[in-house]
C-alpha cells in the first residue's frame, strides 16, 4: 500500500470541531464507494477491470511545454480493496492500493500531485505548502450548489473550493501561486463520489507565466449504465 501524507487529514480532522465537519464530510467522504459495484478478479499476470475511470489533464507549467494528458483507472474489489492505476497510452503505473473503508483515495492523489507540481514549479518547501493545504482542510471552505451533467441528464451537485494560501503570511513571497484554489465538485448521484477535482494557479503577469491548471474528471466509461 502506498501511503499518501494526506491520509493523516483524516485522523487530524476527525476530532476538529463542527466548523470543519461539513468541509470533512465532503471532501473525505466516507463510504464514497458505497453502491459502486466491484470489478471482476484479475486474471492472473492481467491489470484487472477499471471499476470507474477519470480523465486526468495537467496544464503547461512552463511556455512550450506539452500539457499531460492520461487516465486514472480505479478498481474495486470483492476484498474491499481499492486500486489507482495512471495509464498514458501503452504506459502503465500502479499509484497503490488502500482499504475501501478510506472511501475513495482519488482525493489524496489529487491533493499529493498538485503539491508536487505547484512546489516543483514555484521553488516553494512541499512540507510548508502541504502543511498550509492541510490548516485550509481543517476550516470552513467555498461550497456552492452547482449541475452537473452525468449520465444523460443533469445532476446536482457541490463544489467544494479552498484557496490554502489566501491569507498566508508568506503570501507575498510566493507571486501567482498565492492564489492556489482547490475545487472538488461531488455528488451522491455521482459514483465514487467525485464528478471532477481541480487546481487552478491564475497567469501571472509575465511572459512565461501561464496559468496551471490540473483537472481530474469522471469520464463516460465510468458512469452508470442505463
Amino acid at each position: 500500500m502506498r501511503v499518501f501524507p494526506f491520509l493523516a487529514v483524516l485522523v487530524v480532522l476527525a476530532a476538529e470541531p463542527l466548523s470543519a465537519a461539513e468541509t470533512y464530510d465532503l471532501l473525505f467522504r466516507k463510504g464514497a464507494l458505497s453502491g459502486v459495484e466491484a470489478s471482476s478478479p484479475p486474471a492472473s499476470g492481467t491489470a484487472g477491470t477499471d471499476t470507474l475511470v477519470y480523465d486526468r489533464t495537467v496544464s503547461p507549467l512552463k511556455m512550450g511545454e506539452t500539457p499531460d494528458t492520461d487516465t486514472i483507472g480505479l478498481q474495486l474489489t470483492s476484498d474491499d480493496t481499492v486500486s489507482l492505476i495512471l495509464r498514458r497510452g501503452p504506459q502503465m503505473r500502479f499509484i497503490g492500493s488502500f482499504p475501501a473503508s478510506v472511501g475513495n483515495p482519488l482525493i489524496m492523489y489529487f491533493l499529493e500531485t498538485a503539491l508536487a507540481d505547484i512546489s516543483r514549479q514555484s521553488g516553494g518547501s512541499p512540507y510548508y505548502m502541504r502543511n498550509r493545504i492541510k490548516e485550509a482542510l481543517l476550516k470552513d471552505a467555498e461550497i456552492v450548489p452547482v449541475s452537473v451533467h452525468f449520465a444523460h441528464r443533469d445532476v446536482p451537485a457541490r463544489q467544494v473550493t479552498i484557496r490554502p494560501f489566501a491569507k498566508d503570511k508568506a503570501r507575498y513571497q510566493m507571486g501567482r501561486f498565492a492564489d492556489l484554489a482547490l475545487a472538488v465538485t461531488v455528488s451522491p448521484e455521482i459514483p465514487g463520489w467525485y464528478y471532477s477535482l481541480e487546481a487552478r494557479v491564475p497567469e501571472g503577469s509575465g511572459e512565461a507565466d501561464i496559468a496551471y491548471k490540473a483537472a481530474i474528471t469522471l469520464t463516460p466509461h465510468g458512469e452508470e449504465k442505463p
